[in-house]
């Protein structure tokens, strides 16, 4: 089985969030002088980017698998001459990896090591980084780690972490989130991963004499009972990951000085990233990001798979061509407005903005993280409530006899 043993790789980092025995499960697909890291996010497997795998490597047969020299020849073949190959690995805390126990070993920096240890077991010195969701945000603490081991970047369904991990409050997400808690067994996790993943427009479309739902119902079914619910440990490391997740604005000067190109690709009706947060991200990232937003939910890369792995493919013959960034952006030079001027974390009032407008940016932020923190207030309450009367519970005891 290809591990990488990242204990044994990884320099600077804590011993305890290391805890000397971290595995990451990875594997690679194709061969060719391109490489491309593949970072997948919560909850998720390397195999989720089977899609993507199929289209930039030609084949979705791991290189470990291929037995015979015919194999790896129809491989070149299969990937159009493009010469690709690409490794998607499963995160801690999930699938074949590791799983630490401490919450404090989950944080997107730690990830990002993780994922640059593969790329140093595998021997690779640069790659196409792309990541989606939580795997987005490693991938941009990678970017910002190791610049110049980056060929391009390709953000799907992304957000800047903390307070923008919190979907859209409203009656589908609401629903959507309780689902998700209370999910035991692999049909309830399918049902309500179906929900979250795609749009409802999507699911509702006939294929021959079934809907996408049903279809792709069965499949997720038959893929959880296979790798399994994923631990306690892992979920709760992973969402401490994203919560805790932060691009400081010296990350952002560092991946824009670097040159390389970006990709920032969303679903508009995704339920879990907000648009508007990866929208941000790609304006920070200007010159050198260019936003793609297809119609879809939260797992674009499956919704649309044609439009995402043709967006990924130009980026890298872009990057091939050495394309500058500013023929590469499709965002304008300005600011969009009050919202990502607040965001940006300016110290000083910019100029054409009212002291009136700057108010309502900070008062509107201020609200909207105050919500956030008192609905988690009230979930964590509400939790420990239903433990504590479930642990109070009588204890039936048998009759005694005489």
């Amino acid at each position: 089985m290809p591990f990488c043993n990242v204990s044994a790789l990884q320099k600077g980092v804590d011993a305890a969030a290391v805890d000397n025995g971290i595995k990451i499960f990875y594997q690679t697909y194709g061969r060719g002088p391109i490489k491309v890291l593949m970072i997948i996010g919560l909850a998720g497997t390397h195999d989720s980017w089977e899609p993507q795998i199929r289209a930039l490597a030609g084949t979705v047969i791991p290189n470990n698998e291929q037995s015979t020299p015919g194999d790896r020849n129809s491989d070149i073949l299969d990937n159009e001459g493009r010469g690709i190959e690409v490794c998607a690995l499963d995160n801690r805390g999930m699938g074949r990896s590791s799983v630490p126990t401490k919450k404090s070993a989950y944080t997107t920096t730690i990830m990002a090591k993780d994922a640059i240890a593969v790329m140093d077991h595998l021997g690779w010195s640069k790659a196409h980084i792309f990541g989606h969701s939580m795997g987005g945000m490693i991938a941009c603490k990678l970017a910002a780690m190791v610049p110049d081991r980056v060929c391009s970047l390709a953000l799907l369904n992304v957000t800047g972490g903390g307070y923008e991990c919190f979907p859209k409050i409203d009656r589908q997400t609401l629903s959507v989130a309780i689902r998700f808690l209370k999910a035991k067994t692999p049909q309830q996790r399918a049902a309500v991963d179906l929900d979250t993943h795609y749009s409802q427009e999507y699911l509702e479309e006939y294929v021959g004499t079934k809907t996408r739902r049903e279809i792709l119902y069965q499949e997720y079914v038959k893929n959880i009972s296979a790798t399994g619910m994923q631990s306690n440990y892992g979920f709760e490391g992973q969402i401490n990951a994203c919560w805790t997740h932060k691009i400081t604005q010296a990350d952002i000067e560092t991946i824009r000085k670097a040159g390389f190109l970006v990709s920032v690709i969303h679903g508009r009706h995704d339920i879990i990233a907000q648009l508007c947060h990866a929208r941000r991200i790609a304006e920070k990232l200007y010159p050198s990001a260019r936003m793609v937003d297809l119609h879809g939910g939260h797992l674009v890369s499956h919704e649309r798979t044609e439009e995402v792995n043709a967006a990924l493919l130009e980026l890298i013959e872009a990057s091939k061509k050495n394309i500058s960034p500013c023929e590469w952006t499709n965002l304008a030079k300005e600011s969009p407005g009050w919202i990502s001027i607040w965001i940006a974390r300016s110290r000083t009032k910019p100029e054409g903005v009212s002291s009136s407008l700057s108010f309502k940016d900070d008062f509107l932020a201020k609200l909207q993280v105050f919500l956030v923190y008192f609905i988690g207030l009230f979930s964590v309450t509400i939790e420990y409530t239903r433990r504590s009367i479930r642990s109070l519970r009588p204890v039936k005891v048998g009759a005694t006899q005489a």
